[in-house]
């Protein structure tokens, strides 16, 4: 693929399969019908969960990306219910985010109750930043980002959205 296939206009990034389907599938939709490339992030395979298999829910999501009509879905593979802001959970999200030159991030919000939820808001705040950093994670060979006060951030919570940047 090249860069322009790889771009994406706006990218969810989010801690488990199904928990950007559950917050902003909708969004995604509407965005890919106004012509949008778009794409999903999970940070873990939701093994942890009580409904499912990790392969269920591997299989699920491959599903919920063709009806959402994902350009790209990415799973990171951190351990779930041990997500943490770690350099290795990062720098994966760093590669990813130089990978696919997001213009807008959708992510949930830090005060969410769930512990992964509100550490995934931090790692999508500090990777964000640090993909802008030329001389961070240089082995990865991947351009940064533009500078991340150029980046819209869209943070969700509960039935409330906030637009930072």
């Amino acid at each position: 693929m090249s860069p322009a296939e790889n771009q994406l206009d706006v990218l969810a990034v989010f801690s488990h399969p199904d928990d950007a389907e559950l917050s902003v599938a909708g969004t995604l939709l509407k965005l890919k019908k106004l012509g949008y490339r778009t794409g999903v992030c999970d940070l873990t395979r939701g093994e942890m969960g009580t409904r499912g298999t990790p392969e269920i829910r591997a299989k699920e999501a491959l599903e919920a990306a063709r009806i959402m009509k994902l350009d790209v879905r990415v799973n990171l593979e951190q351990p779930d219910g041990h997500v943490w802001p770690t350099e290795v959970a990062r720098t994966a999200l760093v590669r990813v985010l130089r990978t696919h030159q997001p213009k807008v991030l959708l992510t949930t919000h830090e005060d969410d109750p769930h512990p992964d939820h509100a550490s995934t808001s931090i790692i999508v705040r500090q990777a964000a930043r640090l993909a802008s950093m030329g001389r961070y994670d240089e082995e990865a060979e991947l351009a940064p980002v533009a500078d991340a006060g150029d980046h819209a951030f869209a943070v969700f919570a509960s039935h409330r959205a906030f637009v930072c940047g």
